[in-house]
């Protein structure tokens, strides 16, 4: 269980909310229950000592003697209490209880109050009562006799009922956080099961399952969200499937249209050979034209053919035939076919092999040295490199390099960093098709920018890549 998940925050916040509501009744009702006690203790003893007290009267001649002081005494004291009577400086009763009486009680009980104080004694809780006495004068009047009597009693009994009360108030707090901890994880067990659905749902639709759908119960706020999310994945489900129709029809449309226009290029190329042949013969308009027909037909020759190759990697139809080549002479026999030997620095060492297929490589090179001479500045340089089961070639030019906004889109196929170059004799899709090959190669093909300025394009090849 996540120490920040929903889950825990759950239980926190019943476990928290019970407990705080449980002590604050439970704590309530201890007090008051305390009080109750404690309150009721104190007033049966002040009764028991004012009706024993009253019924001492008359007191006899004042000042008392000590036998009117130990006959009061005995009066006040039984089995659950015991006195203490005062006058002046005579005493009669448990002299221990001297020690019980407070200044602040003697002098409430001097003002004529029947005043109490709860005391410790020895670790026994006690509680102690006092009052004094009067005399009545001739003509009803009362005057102090100035003789004042105490009594105590343990409070044991009291003491015992309210620790009784805290037990149980311990105990109903007890019960109270297990039954929160019960009721928050059957609470987050309803909650937390469908936003764990709703998650596990998303997780697959993201990871492209796209009939994952929440089973739906109840009617609330996450049935709500639930069927939400099976409307958006439903609607996403079928405009996903439209597009892939849509991407189907168009790919089938380019291929169809590929191969059926390989014929009548085929008569095209002949008959530009023809011209090619015818046309330093012809002057003025007639061999402009000769020449600007010569060179689309090429171009578009170049295009159908790029086109029927992206056609084949769409339909996963590209196959390798490798071969273990020497990977330099394969790159200098396609300099050569295509007359850049004399364009290209080279520093292709032989003896570096590898089971690589030599059209595909050779399609690579073809773009890559292509692309550096187009857009880029001589010279344009080669380097071939090996490390381990690696071989690295490098493509750079002396050009402005590629701008940031471009290298994102360099292989995207159709682009063209130039809007300018919109109608230039290259299709957009030279380097596409050179990334394609590269990875069908389980390779890697990166653009970047040189430190000295200038494009750098960098082939990673495994040397057993075509078998694998």
């Amino acid at each position: 269980m996540k120490l920040g998940g929903l889950r825990t925050r759950l239980l926190l916040a019943f476990s928290l909310l019970v407990v705080i509501t449980a002590a604050t009744v439970a704590g309530g009702n201890y007090v008051q229950a305390r009080t109750v006690i404690l309150q009721q203790a104190q007033d049966a003893t002040a009764r028991v000592l004012v009706d024993k007290a009253t019924a001492l009267y008359p007191l006899g001649p004042l000042p008392p003697g000590d036998g009117t002081l130990g006959r009061i005494s005995g009066e006040l004291s039984d089995r659950d209490l015991s006195s203490l009577v005062l006058y002046e400086n005579q005493s009669s009763g448990n002299q221990q209880l001297r020690s019980l009486i407070s200044p602040e009680l003697r002098a409430e009980v001097q003002s004529g109050n029947v005043a109490w104080q709860r005391v410790d004694s020895g670790g026994t809780p006690m509680l102690v009562v006092g009052t004094r006495f009067t005399v009545k004068l001739p003509g009803g009047q009362e005057r102090a006799s100035g003789i004042e009597a105490y009594i105590a009693r343990t409070m044991i009994p009291e003491a015992r009922s309210i620790d009784e009360l805290a037990t149980r108030a311990w105990l109903i707090g007890g019960l109270a956080l297990v039954f929160a901890i019960g009721l928050a994880l059957v609470a987050a067990r309803g909650v937390l099961r469908p936003v764990r659905e709703l998650g596990d749902a998303a997780q697959r639709l993201g990871a492209g399952d796209l009939r994952a759908r929440i089973n739906v119960r109840g009617t609330d706020e996450l049935a709500g969200v639930a069927r939400t999310f099976n409307e958006t994945a439903g609607a996403l489900e079928r405009h996903v499937d439209e597009l892939k129709r849509m991407e189907a029809d168009a790919r089938r449309f380019v291929a169809d249209v590929s191969h059926e226009l390989r014929t009548p290029l085929a008569a095209m190329t002949a008959v530009a050979d023809v011209l090619e042949q015818e046309s330093p013969r012809l002057s003025g308009d007639a061999g402009r034209a000769a020449r600007m027909t010569i060179e689309e037909t090429h171009n578009l020759t170049r295009l159908v053919n790029d086109l029927i190759e992206v056609s084949r990697f769409d339909a996963g139809a590209a196959a390798l035939a490798p071969e273990e080549v020497d990977v330099a002479e394969v790159i200098t026999a396609s300099l050569r076919i295509r007359g850049w030997p004399d364009e290209v620095e080279r520093e292709l060492p032989t003896g570096i092999f590898a089971a690589l297929d030599p059209r595909r490589l050779d399609v690579i090179v073809a773009n890559l040295v292509g692309n550096a001479l187009r857009h880029g500045e001589k010279p344009v340089s080669l380097r071939l490199s090996e490390a381990g089961e690696w071989i690295t070639l490098e493509v750079t030019d002396r050009g402005p390099g590629l701008a940031p906004e471009v290298l994102p889109h360099v292989f995207d196929r159709f682009y063209k960093a130039d809007s300018a170059r919109a109608r230039s004799g290259g299709s957009g899709l030279g380097l596409a098709i050179a990334w394609e090959n590269a990875r069908l190669h389980g390779g890697t093909l990166i653009a970047a920018n040189g430190a000295d300025g200038g494009a750098v394009f960098t082939l990673r090849l495994p040397r057993q890549g075509g078998t694998a």
